[in-house]
């Protein structure tokens, strides 16, 4: 008599091989205890700072770098949780993600009510899809559900609700939220996916080049920011666009994150210096993003998209960054295994 039904051994199958794999990893394992000792550090100091009664010391610059602790500390409790429990429980997490900016960006735009149904069909059909496409590996569906598909679906739909008003601008504030917010994202979780087995090191996993692309992506934003302050923010490169984004905060960030990047080769199946090309190439289109939902959001005449994010905003204004640099760094890094397995052969 078999006491455990065959289902429930298959549902806990997953977790405990995505489990056993990360244990085995050795340099996953060692980047994400460094990070986990370094966000105590930080906590420790805001907390300590906080506690500071010296005129000195900026108690706001102090509880936005505390908020700015715990986002990370929620960010990476999500990228652990995700990967101990497997590839499909990493792609439904950032698909609840993607849901939730999706909703912060439609929110932050005025709609009418003729929009509801093509509304109904982004939230609940579309961005459901996407992510169930990305799950089972059907690159040639989630690389043109929302680019070709929705695209065209999204204003037929409108059209035919019989409203006229604003139609244009209605339907490309819609194509751009799921084109940001859900397609640009899915490529995120999309490189759980990629073919390591012509990779420079053999024992990576999947998980490690998922948290080198998120830990690089966070990385920029406070490496562009840094050094921004540092030098002095003298050569503001849009002001009426974000007056915290200058020339020096850009390079200077950007360098750093290049070094960082090809630091860390060792948890991603590159070698340096490939591994120095896609942080760079993340540096450059973070940088990009940030910049396109600043002028997004002073066009709306707001500062944030939401609240969700103690002190720090909504998840959009987290991850802004990341939805821009996700698709290139999936498909770079896709032209490098390639490629890799091309030599190989």
């Amino acid at each position: 008599m078999q006491l455990i039904p065959n289902n429930l051994i298959g549902f806990f199958e997953e977790p405990l091989e995505s489990l056993s794999g990360v244990l085995d990893d050795t340099s996953l394992l060692l980047l994400i205890s460094c990070v986990l000792g370094l966000l105590l550090i930080a906590s420790f100091i805001g907390r300590m700072l906080e506690r500071q009664t010296d005129d000195r010391v900026n108690i706001a610059v102090v509880r936005a770098f505390n908020h700015r602790i715990r986002a990370w500390w929620l960010m990476i409790a999500i990228l652990v949780v995700g990967f101990v429990t497997g590839n499909t429980c990493t792609v439904i997490l950032f698909g609840l993600i993607s849901f939730w900016a999706l909703r912060e960006f439609i929110t932050m735009t005025p709609t009418r009510r003729s929009d509801h149904r093509a509304l109904f069909w982004s939230f609940f059909i579309i961005t459901p899809l996407q992510f169930v496409m990305v799950g089972m590996e059907k690159y040639g569906l989630f690389s043109t559900i929302i680019p070709v598909y929705a695209s065209l679906l999204i204003p037929a739909r409108i059209a035919v609700s019989n409203d006229q008003k604003q139609f244009l601008e209605r339907s490309a504030k819609i194509q751009l939220a799921l084109l940001i917010c859900v397609y640009a994202l899915s490529f995120a979780p999309a490189t759980l996916y990629l073919d390591l087995s012509n990779s420079h090191n053999e024992d990576v996993r999947p998980e490690g080049l998922l948290f080198f692309f998120v830990l690089i992506t966070q990385l920029n934003d406070i490496f562009q920011y840094g050094w921004g302050k540092l030098l002095g923010d003298r050569r503001v490169i849009a002001p009426n666009i974000n007056a915290r984004r200058s020339w020096e905060g850009f390079i200077g960030g950007a360098a750093t994150t290049t070094l960082v990047g090809a630091l860390l080769h060792s948890v991603t199946p590159f070698e340096y210096w490939q591994a120095a090309l896609l942080s760079l190439v993340v540096a450059i289109m973070g940088f990009f993003g940030g910049m396109v939902m600043s002028a997004i959001k002073r066009d709306r005449g707001v500062s944030d998209f939401g609240t969700l994010v103690q002190g720090h905003a909504g998840v959009l204004d987290r991850i802004d960054s990341m939805c821009f640099a996700a698709p290139i760094f999936y498909h770079v890094a896709k032209a490098i295994l390639e490629h890799s397995d091309k030599v190989t052969g």
